[in-house]
């Protein structure tokens, strides 16, 4: 049997872990042994029920699982530290199973994964996720230029020089990566694997809801409110909304940000009762979005975003909802707008929303709007075809 190990640097406690790496692995383990590293944070670990619930799962897949602590502070020993973890913790793997490929998610796994390909001469995945420097910068995290920012784009060209097959969630940063100094004549082997969703729960056809009969009209909104969405301009627009249709309602679900959200509405003058916010496991969002009527985030125009692909836009449009959101964001523009499943604002001023609005009234108004939405949710965010094109790469590179 084939032993694979793959390294997440997110936990399986939480519930990122849960869906974009679990969800694909538990499909994956079917014909070859997987072994999975993941750095757990704290205050999940501790809660032990769930801890002993997700073991089971685990193992009930036919996953090794090899959970390690994640260390936070002081920010750049703990995370070498964490490397160290890793690479000891791969060493024993790789020598124990003679693992075959090693599948690494994202940048500092691929810290790892890279020092053991030196090592043991496997097969390595690097499934960047995204321009994950560049991410520092453009949030504000690193000082643009600093030498933080230099190391990683120097291990960044290592990774995409050294890997078997190069992963990207977006078209769009593979046409950027392309045109790389240090690539030119030297491509890796690109695929494009979006975020795919479980459309078995993110589903409209599940209930009994028909929102063409609704009296009220509901904006939804799931998510972060912080670096990288535009929250304030999610408001404005809201506003705009009401004053079209009165009756409108926000549903905010949300963890972590509730103080940021009541303070942000007092600022924008809106109605709290014309706001509900609430949190939500992965199964109460998928009911939840079931009743609403539009998915709306924005998502800070940057040049580190383009290599982005939001895991909502699948969710949303998988229970049949359009989404109103913007321009310059991987791949997402062309498929709000080339399948007919929302609006992609070019800019956030007055003018550009009313019209952006005037739009997505009209797409609600099409009696095949919901399953056009599910049909373009299947065409590109299916975890079927993320799970094919992963077994695809597997494959090729056990052969």
């Amino acid at each position: 049997m084939t032993h694979i190990l793959y390294i997440s640097y997110d936990g399986m406690l939480e519930p990122l872990g849960q869906s974009q790496v679990l969800a694909y692995l538990k499909r994956l383990a079917n014909g070859r042994r997987i072994h999975l590293i993941s750095f757990e944070k704290a205050d999940d670990w501790a809660n032990e029920a769930e801890r002993v619930r997700l073991a089971r799962d685990i193992a009930s897949a036919g996953i090794a699982w090899h959970p390690l602590r994640y260390h936070k502070t002081p920010s750049v020993l703990a995370t070498a530290f964490d490397i160290m973890q890793g690479i000891i913790v791969g060493v024993w793997l790789c020598v124990r199973y003679k693992i075959k490929i090693i599948h690494a998610r994202s940048y500092i796994p691929s810290v790892i994964a890279l020092t053991l390909k030196k090592l043991f001469n496997v097969k390595y995945i690097f499934d960047m996720r995204g321009f994950w420097a560049d991410e520092r910068i453009d949030g504000g995290l690193w000082p643009k230029g600093g030498r933080i920012y230099r190391v990683a784009k120097w291990f960044e060209k290592r990774f995409l020089l050294s890997a078997d097959s190069v992963v990207s969630l977006t078209n769009a940063a593979v046409d950027e990566m392309k045109k790389f100094d240090y690539l030119q004549g030297r491509l890796p082997n690109f695929k494009v694997i979006t975020t795919c969703t479980d459309l078995n729960l993110f589903d409209f056809k599940k209930t009994n809801i028909n929102n063409s009969s609704k009296e009220s009209f509901v904006l939804g909104y799931v998510g972060s409110v912080g670096v990288w969405y535009l929250f304030d301009e999610t408001l404005n627009c809201f506003k705009l909304i009401l004053e079209k249709v009165p009756s409108a309602q926000l549903h905010i679900i949300n963890r972590g940000g509730h103080q940021y959200i009541r303070e942000r509405l007092i600022d924008k003058r809106i109605n709290p009762n014309k706001v509900m916010i609430e949190t939500s496991d992965h199964a109460g969002v998928a009911k939840a979005m079931q009743s609403m009527d539009v998915g709306i985030f924005f998502i800070k125009p940057v040049y580190s975003k383009m290599s982005s692909a939001p895991t909502k836009l699948g969710e949303f449009l998988g229970c049949g909802i359009p989404c109103l959101s913007n321009t310059k964001v991987g791949d997402m523009a062309v498929i709000l707008n080339d399948e007919k499943v929302g609006v992609a604002l070019d800019s956030f001023d007055e003018t550009s929303m009313k019209l952006g609005i005037e739009e997505l009234m009209t797409l609600l108004n099409d009696p095949e709007i919901r399953e056009r939405c599910r049909s373009t949710a299947l065409k590109y965010f299916s975890l079927d075809i993320g799970v094919r094109s992963y077994n695809h790469i597997y494959n090729r590179l056990i052969s």
